[in-house]
């Protein structure tokens, strides 16, 4: 016998019988089997032709409506325009698409239909549900045809109340914005370049670009017997100089004041940091043998000693860089106290000493770089020394690189009142000689030392900055000799008159 052949029962496509939906059309086949077919399009059909007697095959028609594509020829030019009764009445087409014309067959008017549709004309007053087998379309009142309806979207506060009061008045919340850590703090500084106000997070002027200066790149110390300036300069991305100034008392009641500056190597690993350990532990060091009364130049040696041994610890506590030596710097430290001066040093960076009067100023360190070797040793003169690329190449430093430190120590006893200037090479590769930089240093440095040091520090910045400088004062007044005490009574002993005692013997003796 024949093997009957299940179809869908809306577009007669073939399906199998375990299948749940139509290949086709989309239509539900499980809703399809149980009496209703389900239009995929939102539409509702009639119950559906048993599966067991096979549906004849309409002619394929679109799925979708078909715009129109001028107002000449298929109708008005929007949909919006159609007649209140178009497709209701039979007048102005047809509800389905069955055939090509209206429903009287004369002409091609525009009408939405779905697939399959016979063409008869829908009453105006309709159901929504279009007869069976039909497949027209949905009509949601008079004159509305479409296969969809569209409807603006309801807002929030418009959505109807799940308790059915609808007019019941809603709390209407403000919007609140995700919050993101904790606001920054407004930075108030001004643009050193161009003044604005706009200096964002990272430290740069939002209107110049410049980068501003941290708190390293320029500082300042003053006290009333030594004074201290630091610069990065022009050239260098930071300030890998550090200084350190301070004062304290001896055990019988004299001062003394304390400078510390220091230069970091920048072939090295992290030279500011070597800079900086060496300036603190060092003066320090110096302070409390000071305060011990630990002689100056005992306590000049072991403090450059103690420096050094902090700076090799820096090799220890983080990798080295590639290619890169060991944290390292150079050092120069100067004691004033009781009317003398001592220097101590390791390096390049030096000291002076400049008399009010300028008439012998003189340089109080010797180098420790290549240039000052070639001298020494009668191989160059100074000026081809210090022109040669290679001048600059120190042979002692703090660090773990160093072979053996030797601190050099100095002490002298000013005669004329004066300051002790010692500086880095960001100062004195401007003005080498003692008599150039004389010019240099203004007349008032003893009595305005801050002022003196701020003066030189701008001097090598307005000649190109090329490297960090940083520059200590110490004012130093020639201590005046003690005068003799003058007894308040009679001298005992008179030159030119010394009196003899006088022995008288007796008889017989002799």
């Amino acid at each position: 016998m024949d093997q009957l052949t299940l179809s869908c029962p809306r577009c007669a496509q073939p399906v199998a019988e375990g299948d749940l939906f139509c290949e086709e059309c989309g239509t539900d086949l499980v809703a399809a089997r149980g009496g209703a077919v389900t239009d995929p399009r939102g539409a509702v059909a009639a119950p559906a032709v048993p599966a067991a007697v096979p549906a004849p095959a309409p002619p394929p028609a679109p799925a979708w409506p078909v715009a129109p594509h001028s107002a000449d020829e298929h109708g008005p030019e929007h949909w919006d325009d159609l007649p209140a009764g178009h497709g209701a009445d039979g007048s102005g087409g047809s509800a389905g698409r069955g055939n090509s014309g209206g429903s009287d067959g004369s002409g091609d008017d525009f009408a939405l239909g779905g697939p399959g549709g016979s063409g008869t004309s829908a009453p105006a007053a309709a159901p929504a549900t279009a007869g069976p087998g039909t497949g027209g379309p949905t009509t949601t009142g008079t004159g509305q045809t479409g296969d969809f309806v569209l409807a603006a979207p309801l807002l929030a506060t418009e959505l109807p109340d799940a308790s059915g009061e609808d007019d019941a008045p809603r709390p209407v919340h403000p919007a609140v914005e995700p919050r993101i850590g904790t606001p920054a703090v407004p930075d108030t500084r001004l643009c050193v370049g161009c003044g604005a106000q706009r200096i964002d997070s990272d430290g740069y002027c939002e209107l110049c670009g410049r980068a501003q200066p941290r708190p390293r790149d320029h500082q300042e110390r003053a006290l009333a017997s030594v004074c201290g300036v630091s610069d990065r300069g022009h050239r260098h991305h930071r300030n890998e100089d550090a200084f350190a100034v301070a004062a304290t008392s001896r055990p019988d009641g004299g001062p003394a004041v304390v400078a510390v500056v220091c230069d970091g190597v920048s072939s090295a690993t992290r030279p500011d940091e070597a800079s900086q350990a060496a300036a603190d532990c060092a003066s320090e060091s110096l302070l409390e043998q000071l305060e011990s009364g630990v002689a100056p130049e005992t306590a000049m040696h072991t403090a450059i000693l103690a420096a050094a041994e902090r700076v090799d610890r820096l090799a220890e506590e983080f990798e080295r860089e590639p290619s890169r030596n060991s944290p390292a710097c150079t050092i120069v430290s100067a004691i004033a106290t009781d009317g003398q001066v001592t220097l101590g040093w390791v390096g390049d960076s030096r000291g002076y000493w400049f008399p009010d009067d300028r008439s012998r100023s003189v340089r109080l360190t010797v180098d420790d770089s290549w240039a000052t070797r070639m001298v020494a040793a009668g191989l160059m003169s100074e000026a081809e020394a210090f022109a040669d690329p290679r001048a600059h190449a120190i042979t002692g430093w703090l660090g773990a690189d160093a072979v053996e430190v030797e601190p050099h120590t100095l002490s002298f006893a000013p005669d004329a009142p004066g300051i002790v200037l010692i500086c880095t090479d960001g100062l004195w590769n401007y003005s080498e000689a003692a008599p150039d930089l004389a010019k240099i240093v203004p007349p008032d440095a003893r009595t305005r030392p801050l002022e003196a040091a701020q003066t030189l520090v701008r001097y090598a910045c307005d000649r190109g900055g090329h490297d960090n400088v940083t520059v200590a004062v110490l004012p130093m007044q020639p201590t005046p000799p003690r005068p003799e005490v003058e007894p308040d009574h009679a001298p005992t002993l008179v030159p030119g008159r010394l009196d003899v005692p006088t022995i008288q013997l007796r008889e017989g003796e002799s």
